[in-house]
């Protein structure tokens, strides 16, 4: 069975990009480049599902999400 994940990946200020997966709270990672964030997030992700289904928590994944982003003007 594959499922599928969101993640997001935001720059840090000292370098390196801090990675969240909102389905799966406090699921969150770092990497110091792109590719190793992604991977980083791919074992947070594995460990996470393990810990989700030793405690026989239900796995809802992204596959039928939808993502929009909304702009907010500050005033």
């Amino acid at each position: 069975m594959t499922l599928t994940f969101q993640i997001l990946l935001r720059p840090e200020p000292e370098g390196g990009y801090t990675v969240i997966v909102p389905s799966l709270p406090g699921c969150v990672t770092y990497g110091e480049t792109l590719e190793e964030a992604e991977r980083m997030a791919q074992d947070a992700i594995e460990g996470c599902l393990a810990v989700m289904r030793e405690e026989g928590e239900q796995i809802i994944d992204d596959s039928n999400s939808l993502e929009k982003h909304i702009q907010v003007a500050m005033v």
